[in-house]
């Protein structure tokens, strides 16, 4: 969750689990991905050039990619929320999607009720960032439990921390390619792809986030200013016929 300061919690939903909990292992799983990946770029060039003896004799080459692994997990810990915002959006200043939520974010989506928005706000709505944030941080508290507005959430989340993660490995990572791989050509190949890895990931947190932001405002409106009933249809009452006359009187 992103908070109108910056700082970050996360919701627990009905399992006790919070939503960092719900996807840490998907992390796991791409930390050991790569460094597999490192390990096999490393291997298959050894045995290039030594032959397969290199798998045994060469094991040296596991040591930078054991410490590579230790210290990318330990580094995507020790990044902040903000610094994490800064990497997706190539902001340093206002990085947190919350601060465009309504200058740029809330126009464009067709979902959201710009007026019902202002209404909910009790007048215009904010342009400085800052107050934009802190805006949509209280609109979005109201409704975090929403499921549609929680899966958003978690999508940002998992998607924001890969993307840590994927500057982490282009700095390890590569720094160990470059002094475990001699051939130039493989260590040019290897950094294209992790840098390939980050471009995608980036740019897909990019859109997380920015759904994240406009899902919690489409269901803010849609449960303050839910739509209009049509009146009920109601049914003319039949007349009861008079009683007779002769029938009154006991004729």
């Amino acid at each position: 969750m992103i908070s109108a300061s910056g700082a970050e919690a996360t919701p627990r939903g009905e399992t006790g689990k919070s939503l960092k909990d719900q996807y840490r292992w998907q992390l796991w799983i791409i930390v050991a991905v790569n460094t597999l990946f490192l390990y096999g770029v490393v291997q298959a060039n050894a045995i290039k050039v030594d032959g397969l003896r290199a798998i045994f004799t060469d094991a040296q080459n596991l040591l930078p990619v054991g410490v590579a692994l230790i210290v990318a997990t330990v580094l995507n810990g020790l990044l902040s929320a903000d610094a994490k915002a800064r990497v997706v959006f190539f902001r340093w200043h206002h990085a947190l999607p919350g601060h465009r939520a309504f200058s740029e974010y809330a126009v464009r989506d067709p979902r959201i009720d710009v007026a019902a928005l202002e209404k909910i706000h009790g007048g215009p709505l904010p342009t400085d960032a800052v107050e934009q944030n802190r805006t949509w941080y209280r609109m979005y508290k109201s409704i975090e439990n929403d499921p549609a507005v929680r899966q958003a959430h978690r999508d940002y989340l998992f998607m924001r921390d890969y993307t840590g993660l994927c500057a982490v490995f282009i700095a390890l990572y590569g720094a160990a390619a470059m002094f475990t791989i001699p051939s130039m050509r493989v260590r040019l190949t290897y950094l294209v792809v992790l840098s390939a890895q980050f471009v995608l990931v980036r740019q897909a947190a990019c859109n997380y986030g920015i759904r994240f932001v406009t899902t919690a405002l489409a269901r803010k409106t849609g449960k303050e200013v839910p739509a209009a009933k049509p009146p009920k249809a109601t049914k003319p009452r039949a007349r009861k016929p008079k009683a007779d006359a002769a029938s009154d009187a006991g004729a």
